[in-house]
């Protein structure tokens, strides 16, 4: 009776941390597996980007009808013609090979009275205004080709700054308040961007081309990572088992 009292803690504690034991494994195990179905995901959404950007330029009417059946246009080759409205550029502040300065975005109008925000590419700090680069404020009927952009359903993160409307500085591409502060009406604009491919602009300003599109892809080292600790608890619970029993009797 007294070595049933004494040794019945002991195989709750036993009983616990078995436990314990099973519901880590399975979360490392079930962490691992996600990590995997990303990898899945990230790999095919890289595949898309590139079929999207070596694809034939589409319309902006293809485009558009994308979009309004809920497809993603991201990254996706277009083109679009107009002419560049250059008194309602905005700057979006941004580094390009290491230098700063903005991306310029400029509302392109289009045959039927709309408005096509374009991101004609990059210009360094000191070439912000226009007067600065005049040569490159192109007029006329103009035909862009490049990657069309989705528009940000809101702020991406709180560490990324307020945009400073006053100035002329966005620090994250809000295409509604682009558009309201020159005076453009919301119905009147399309609702995505486009960024003009590397088509050089008089005297080399802006840069075009500048569209990111080196998106991470950790996920299998994440996997590893996961399924490793798994392993090694595993190992650990093993070891700890056979130094529990002790030497064979």
């Amino acid at each position: 009776m007294t070595e049933f009292y004494v040794s019945a803690p002991s195989r709750k504690r036993s009983v616990l941390t078995g436990i314990a034991l099973l519901v880590a494994l399975a979360i490392l195990l079930s962490l691992g597996t996600w990590q995997v179905e990303r990898l899945h995901w990230k790999e095919k959404l890289l595949a898309d980007i590139t079929e999207r950007r070596q694809a034939p330029p589409a319309s902006l009417a293809d485009i558009e009808g994308i979009a309004a059946k809920g497809e993603d246009i991201d990254y996706r080759h277009m083109t679009a013609s107009g002419e560049y409205v250059n008194s309602k550029e905005r700057h979006f502040f941004a580094t390009w090979h290491g230098q700063t300065g903005f991306y310029v975005y400029t509302p392109l109008q289009l045959v039927d009275g709309r408005y096509l925000f374009v991101n004609r590419g990059f210009v360094p700090y000191d070439n912000k205004e226009p007067e600065m680069r005049m040569q490159g404020q192109l007029t006329d009927q103009q035909t862009v080709t490049g990657l069309a952009r989705a528009k940000l359903p809101g702020k991406p993160s709180w560490v990324v700054p307020d945009n400073d409307v006053a100035k002329n500085i966005f620090y994250w591409k809000d295409l509604d308040v682009m558009a309201s502060s020159v005076g453009l009406d919301k119905a009147e604009v399309v609702p995505f961007f486009l960024d003009a491919d590397d088509t050089p602009n008089p005297k080399g300003l802006p840069i075009g081309g500048v569209t990111d599109v080196d998106l991470p892809n950790n996920h299998l080292q994440y996997a590893f990572t996961w399924y490793g600790l798994a392993a090694t608890l595993v190992i650990i619970a093993v070891i700890a088992r056979f130094r529990k029993r002790g030497p064979a009797q």
